[in-house]
């Protein structure tokens, strides 16, 4: 509690010392004062009553500081911030603070645990603060403790008060947070995304944006260096190209050739591909053909006329050869043929 507050509470609800019924004198003087106690003493009662009323009601509220030992302390599943992820290098910036300040100053929010032999109780706001607390105890400062204050939440609650902690984290993706959305959308608000959207006070578009995010495939993922990588903005049409069956298997194949290369660019020491140029190669997979085609109309003396240099999505590509022999009509009309042929293969303009 702050002192503050504590003060504040301990001065209203203290009994005045003396508290007494004064006891009688003959001098006025005397009596003046004993009248001036009995109206300090009933201002005592009054305030204390107005101050107990004030804590029941709500209005002021003590809040209790625990110091734990993390050991007995579990990080909730329920939390976007995945705690496998954490590491003495991104909490290196809060260990140091803690190391320099003599213990944590910001508590964390934890609920009981019931029924578990091995924890207390679990994390609900303050998971790189328990993982820290955890690393520092195991790292020359065995005696530090884990400050939080317990709370008594559900499980939707907890995880109101958890994503408004981490909407100003700037080390939890959004992948992170489009998961822990997809998986709390089914738990907690049955799959109802504008009930979902109106507790967190979030806009429904944006939530929708983040529920499809989500659903990009592990496999998908693997592409990227880094989870985090994957930003809704520049993720949502490669989350969009995924609900196409079609290229949905064409992307899936590219991200395993991708994470391949991924991999032998980490083993070599050199900088791995950036998120922008892997959705690029992901969303453009399709346009390369599975076997190139090779379609070249001649025209006199056996000369090539017309080839085809290219086909897809965009359009066509043809080459016009030099030296064909042929008048002009006469290459219109080769022209025709071969993209008549494009057309009987699947592959013509009207695709």
């Amino acid at each position: 509690m702050a002192k503050k507050q504590k003060d504040y509470l301990t001065s209203l609800l203290s009994e005045d010392s003396d508290g007494g019924a004064p006891t009688p004198t003959a001098g006025p003087e005397e009596a003046s004062s004993a009248a001036r106690q009995e109206r300090s003493r009933r201002n005592s009662l009054l305030g204390r009553e107005s101050a107990l009323a004030r804590v029941a009601s709500g209005e002021v509220r003590q809040v209790t500081q625990i110091a734990l030992d993390p050991a007995r302390v579990r990080p909730w599943s329920g939390n976007a911030r995945s705690y496998a992820h954490l590491s003495e290098q991104n909490c290196r910036d809060l260990i140091d603070a803690i190391i320099a300040e003599g213990g944590q100053k910001v508590p964390a929010i934890v609920r009981r645990v019931e029924g578990d032999p091995v924890f207390d109780y679990e994390v609900i706001a303050g998971t790189r603060r328990h993982w820290s607390i955890s690393w520092l105890r195991q790292n020359s400062y065995p005696d530090m403790k884990f400050l939080a204050q317990v709370a008594d939440l559900d499980d939707e609650a907890a995880f109101r008060l958890a994503d408004i902690e981490n909407r100003a984290r700037k080390d939890v993706s959004d992948l992170e947070r489009a998961r822990n959305y997809a998986a709390a959308l089914k738990t907690h608000y049955g799959n109802h995304q504008s009930r979902m959207a109106e507790r967190l006070k979030l806009s429904q578009s944006w939530l929708s944006k983040m529920i499809k995010v989500a659903a990009i495939p592990d496999g998908v993922i693997a592409a990227f260096a880094s989870p985090a990588d994957v930003q809704l903005k520049p993720a949502y049409p490669l989350a969009q190209a995924l609900s196409d069956p079609k290229r949905s298997a064409l992307i899936q194949k590219a991200a395993k050739g991708l994470a391949e290369k991924q991999a032998q660019l980490r083993k070599a020491g050199k900088a791995a591909l950036p998120a922008q140029e892997v959705i690029r190669l992901l969303l453009t997979c399709n346009e390369t053909p599975a076997e190139p085609r090779e379609i070249v109309i001649r025209g006199a003396h056996d000369r090539p006329a017309v080839s085809l240099q290219r086909a897809n999505r965009q359009g066509v590509v043809l080459r016009l050869h030099a030296g064909h022999g042929l008048s002009d009509d006469e290459l219109l009309a080769k022209v025709r043929i071969l993209l008549d042929t494009l057309a009987a293969e699947g592959g013509g303009l009207q695709r």
